[in-house]
């Protein structure tokens, strides 16, 4: 079954700030200093950060970094940043390190390399979590594409009746022994975005990872094993992630197509 629609219908707020958090970190193992590459003349960070801010129901967006050289940039185009410790294992780590001093109800894990982010796949995410505070997570999944079938680069994700996640894989999932039969599903690629409740943001990175995570090198794997929920909404437009050379190029290409990339907006007062 799809994602659900309906989900994304008769939002009616609920209480608490929800507050879009960017992992950044200048190691990475494929593309050192990924954050601060130039895509048609802007740092990464700064497009994505950029993209985020446009998504105006969140009510703040900061960078977390354990680089002096990422939240200098930050800085420079106006952004907010925290500085967290190189310790943090990963982007989850990272945000719930820095999430247990905010005062907030729900926190959305915007990844740090994903220029071309919809902003208002975010929009929907956030209003999503307004609506439903008794969920424990969130996240988006865009119909795939044949390009994305065989791609370990590209997760895929199945879905029960009620639209929650299944499972997700490297692989392709599900196998399409009978794709021609009616009724055959569709493949869905997941996108790496998670809203989470505070709580179970918290709850989640203090777990121990988990054989079918370190298997497959996917960190929600942790959170279906223990049993928590994550709904999969549907988004409009997939996201490309940039782990090479290659993507970069990519997105580069992507960007000059849509006129230079994303909208040159100062952060509004609600996201310092």
């Amino acid at each position: 079954m799809p994602p659900s629609e309906n989900s994304l219908a008769a939002i009616s707020p609920s209480r608490g700030a929800i507050v879009g958090a960017i992992p950044a970190r200048f190691a990475a193992t494929r593309l050192p200093g990924k954050p601060l590459l130039p895509i048609a003349g802007k740092p990464m960070i700064e497009h994505v950060y950029r993209r985020a801010t446009e998504a105006a129901n969140l009510d703040r967006v900061v960078v977390l970094t354990d680089d002096e050289r990422i939240a200098a940039a930050v800085r420079g185009f106006g952004g907010e940043v925290e500085m967290t410790p190189a310790e943090c294992a990963s982007g989850t780590d990272r945000i719930a390190w820095a999430a247990r001093n905010w005062d907030a109800a729900a926190v959305v894990n915007i990844q740090g390399d994903e220029p071309l982010i919809d902003p208002s796949g975010i929009a929907a995410l956030v209003a999503h979590l307004r609506a439903h505070p008794e969920e424990d997570m969130a996240t988006l999944a865009a119909v795939a594409v044949e390009e994305d079938f065989d791609d370990p680069n590209s997760v895929k994700v199945v879905l029960d009746g009620a639209g929650y996640a299944l499972y997700f894989s490297r692989s392709r999932i599900p196998y399409p022994r009978n794709a021609e039969s009616p009724g055959a599903t569709k493949l869905w690629k997941h996108l790496g975005i998670y809203g989470y409740r505070k709580d179970v943001l918290l709850r989640f990175a203090a777990l121990p990872p988990t054989e079918l995570e370190v298997t497959e090198s996917l960190e929600q794997l942790r959170a279906l094993y223990h049993g928590i929920r994550i709904r999969v909404l549907p988004a409009a437009k997939p996201s490309i992630g940039v782990d090479t050379a290659a993507d970069l190029a990519r997105v580069e290409r992507m960007l000059a197509a849509e006129g230079g990339g994303a909208a040159s907006s100062a952060p509004t007062e609600a996201e310092g």
